[in-house]
């Protein structure tokens, strides 16, 4: 018999009634120490107080208007955004798979604006993530999301990961943009070189195409930049973002240049609730933190102190961690043992981490975790790489 909950999830037998900072806590009382960070979602903790000051007191004055009315606040943390990014405009939405799509539809109504209308195809790289609707799927290429879902939605050209040559073989009069995340996510925590992305911007520029950058993971400082292509001292013309820049709350951009979205006028596209004031309010709050003198450079720097105090324990434990990847405090661990493995024993020593692909285990802390909670998660992994070793059919006995 189907459970009330679609049960399209594979989930864990937990579940948290409140959280503190870095930690949640389960119906039941047991601490956990919360290194997922629903998925690179909750970028400063759980019930962070300036956070919920500012949504109790916005919930108290407006919730929902609809996109009909000017939205003050909406309208404050687009300027925001503008200002601290390469964008002249954003389009507010509610998750990241709205802002890959919105970004998608823009790169080919830009063309279609241009005069070029056969210009519709978006070059994404093999392995690639970048959400759930049927549009964002065909993007990312993966079977297993495809399966079932057929016919998939055409105007995606897939390329190998970090092949120059193959990207630009791959330019054809067809030719849209190219779709790209500066760090892959749910690919297994592979960073794009900061040459391949400007390589990658010099080709788009010498094609007249554009690039799209999808952050919705990377964007708001999870890799130590407000967005991640920063790294590469370059630009995008369209980029999406989520997660991060509610802080917890459904929240999602699209950013562009004013060239970019020349084709966006009115009607074009839509979003009930994006943007909307208890979304809007929340945003403007991430931001009032995140843009605060240092705290990107804290970031960058608890980032070395969590790196090299990983780099210690896969030393230490070489049969169950391979290699580290990511950047910032968006960090992997490319396992020996079946990832799986490694996030349920993190799990049995209450340290909440991501699988990702690759067999690779994720790591997306707060960005303002301190140096006792980066210790505690590096003791709490080191104890479950032991207990994996001392597993009777890793000891050699079972």
């Amino acid at each position: 018999m189907i459970t009330p909950v679609l049960p399209n999830y594979g989930r864990f037998d937990l579940a948290f009634e409140r959280g503190e900072g870095p930690y949640l806590f389960t119906t039941g009382g047991e601490r956990y120490l919360d290194f997922g960070g629903g998925i690179a979602v909750n970028a400063l903790g759980h019930a962070h107080p300036h956070l919920v000051e500012t949504l109790k007191a916005q919930a108290d004055k407006l919730w929902h208007v609809s996109n009909l009315y000017h939205i003050p606040a909406q309208e404050r943390l687009a300027e925001r955004l503008v200002a601290a990014s390469f964008a002249d405009t954003v389009f507010f939405c509610n998750s990241g798979a709205e802002a890959v799509e919105c970004a998608i539809k823009m790169a080919r109504i830009y063309h279609h604006a241009n005069g070029q209308p056969e210009r519709y195809r978006l070059i994404t790289v093999t392995g690639a993530f970048h959400g759930r609707t049927l549009a964002t799927i065909a993007a990312g290429g993966q079977e297993k999301h495809l399966t079932g879902f057929g016919p998939v939605v055409d105007g995606f050209d897939h390329v190998p990961f970090d092949d120059i040559d193959a990207m630009k073989a791959a330019i054809g009069p067809e030719t849209a943009g190219i779709l790209i995340e500066p760090l892959l996510g749910e690919g297994g925590i592979l960073p794009n070189r900061p040459d391949y992305l400007r390589q990658l911007r010099a080709l788009c520029d010498a094609e007249g195409i554009l690039l799209v950058m999808d952050e919705v993971q990377t964007g708001i400082g999870r890799t130590g930049k407000l967005f991640a292509h920063e790294w590469a001292g370059i630009t995008p013309d369209i980029m999406a973002v989520a997660k991060a820049i509610g802080g917890g709350f459904p929240l999602g951009a699209c950013l562009a240049t004013e060239q970019a979205a020349k084709g966006m006028t009115a009607g074009t596209h839509g979003s009930t609730f994006g943007g909307n004031p208890l979304a809007a309010a929340v945003g403007n709050a991430v931001l009032d933190i995140v843009l605060e003198d240092g705290f990107l450079e804290a970031v960058q720097q608890r980032a070395i102190v969590f790196r090299q105090k990983l780099a210690r324990i896969a030393d230490d434990h070489p049969e169950v961690i391979e290699a580290i990847r990511g950047e910032g405090l968006m960090l992997g661990l490319k396992c020996r043992v079946p990832n799986t493995e490694l996030v349920a024993a993190l799990m049995a020593q209450k340290l909440l981490a991501v699988g990702a692909g690759d067999n690779v285990v994720r790591f997306l802390p707060p960005l303002n975790i301190e140096d006792a909670q980066i210790d505690e998660a590096i003791e709490l992994l080191d104890a479950a790489c032991h207990a994996l070793k001392d597993a009777p059919d890793r000891a050699g006995g079972a």
